[in-house]
């Protein structure tokens, strides 16, 4: 006879253990363990195991013809994904409430219905009425777009069997579940399993299936970190909700490049791809500025400029303050001793705030110059003479570090027009110069600030 089993599991790392603990043994998180109830099967001993009656085959006999994409109607979209829909897929799309997830995925399944095929669109959080009401705002009414309101898996595998569909959305994972378990929706157990049921009909029925996934207070994705592992990608909206720009990064991607990044603006009508995001976020820029630099990054494949922007006061405080928005904070407050130690900036009686315009985020080391001229810009009050961008990783003893692709960068600074780039030493060897772009290759910070701002010595530094 069957009896039911309590177990405690982490939110985090999805570890189960007997009894409540006040930190997970696995991944050392406090107060992360949920009770969970399992109902338990009878007659396991003698048991036969389940064989599925697939042999194994060579893998040189196995077809490796690429299997052909299917296109969301968005180009940023399609790059983040690595080209478009792979057919059988299962991806992951998470965001902060009112960012735009269910808006992407309507405009996505209506154009995926007008131009590929049967789109079925499963609703766990909102009425059909009101799903309606915004394919009606997006333009996105067509009849290949089929709709439906269902939190059962059971009965979700049932609809997706008799429509068929190229692509499926499920909005949201939190609200769906598997009327065998006993634990509520949205918890551990039920996300874990329902997401494992969802990615053997896609593979098994060639369907594309998105899942709509919360985030929590801290930016990371609710549930358990297996969600995460089961998918095939891993899509993460960013970007203030108040601001313009959403930006698309792809943290896992098992049929594209990782860490690529699509560019979109809220518009009225809904989301709208921005086709040259550098001139986008640059646009509104003061010329002259001290404080104002602009940085040259590379997100994915994709080299982006962005302007970091400085602001040094005095503090009022008896400790400073250190703010960053956009930027990785320990990097920053990295630079800041840097300057300090290496440069000889007193920055120890200033507040230091630090932001890229935009709303975008961007973590990568190759920012470290351009947080450092910014810095120093607004701390001296003075502008960047040349007008330039930067890129460059800056280590520990103040020396400037090569970055990867750095032609790449260079040529989308010479694109939007720009006559000079402070970069590593060696950046042109091998490579040939740009038209109308002067390269100044540094080989310290102390150097770089000499170059732009005019004021320190280039052995000061050392």
């Amino acid at each position: 006879m069957a009896r039911e089993r309590v177990q405690f599991v982490c939110q985090e790392c999805g570890l189960a253990v007997p009894k409540w603990l006040g930190r997970c043994p696995g991944c050392g998180q406090w107060n992360s363990l949920v009770e969970e109830i399992q109902a338990g099967v009878a007659g396991l001993r003698g048991a036969e195991p389940a064989r599925s009656g697939a042999l194994p085959v060579a893998i040189t006999e196995v077809d490796g013809r690429a299997q052909r994409r299917i296109s969301t109607g968005l180009n940023e979209l399609d790059r983040v994904l690595g080209g478009g829909i792979v057919p059988g897929s299962l991806v992951l799309v998470g965001g902060p409430p009112g960012i735009g997830k269910s808006t992407l995925l309507l405009q996505l399944a209506a154009h995926v219905a007008t131009n590929s095929g049967a789109v079925l669109y499963i609703s766990g959080e909102e009425s059909l009425a009101q799903v309606r009401m915004r394919a009606e705002r997006l333009g996105a009414l067509t009849p290949g777009l089929m709709v439906a309101g269902e939190t059962n898996v059971e009965g979700m595998k049932e609809i997706i069997g008799r429509v068929a569909p190229l692509v499926c959305v499920v909005d949201s994972v939190q609200t769906i579940y598997k009327p065998d378990l006993g634990a509520a929706p949205g918890s551990v157990a039920q996300v874990r399993e329902a997401a494992a049921d969802l990615l053997r009909v896609a593979k098994e029925k060639t369907v594309a299936i998105f899942l709509v996934g919360h985030v929590t207070k801290e930016g990371m994705l609710a549930g358990p970190r297996v969600l995460e592992h089961l998918v095939d990608a891993v899509l993460y909206f960013e970007g203030d909700r108040h601001s313009l720009f959403r930006l698309v990064r792809a943290v896992k991607n098992r049929f594209g490049a990782a860490d690529e990044v699509g560019i979109f603006a809220m518009q009225a009508g809904g989301l709208a791809e921005v086709g040259n995001p550098s001139a986008s976020l640059l646009s509104q820029r003061p010329a002259g500025v001290p404080g104002s630099v602009v940085a040259a990054s590379l997100e994915g494949t994709r080299p982006l400029l962005v302007e970091v922007q400085a602001l040094v006061a005095p503090t009022v405080f008896g400790n400073p303050r250190r703010l960053t928005t956009g930027l990785d904070n320990s990097r920053a407050l990295l630079m800041l001793a840097i300057l300090e130690k290496r440069v000889g900036l007193n920055l120890g009686l200033a507040d230091v705030y630090l932001n890229v315009a935009g709303g975008v985020q961007v973590e990568e080391p190759a920012m470290d110059l351009g947080i450092c001229l910014a810095v120093a810009s607004s701390f001296l009050n003075r502008p960047d003479r040349l007008q330039s961008v930067v890129t460059g990783e800056v280590g520990l003893t103040g020396e400037v570090r090569a970055v990867s692709q750095v032609e790449k960068r260079l040529r989308e600074a010479a694109q939007l027009g720009f006559r000079h780039c402070l970069a590593p030493a060696g950046s042109q060897a091998g490579g040939r110069a740009l038209a109308g772009l002067e390269v100044h290759e540094v080989a310290t910070v102390s150097e770089a600030l000499h170059l732009a701002l005019g004021t320190l010595k280039p052995q000061d530094g050392s």
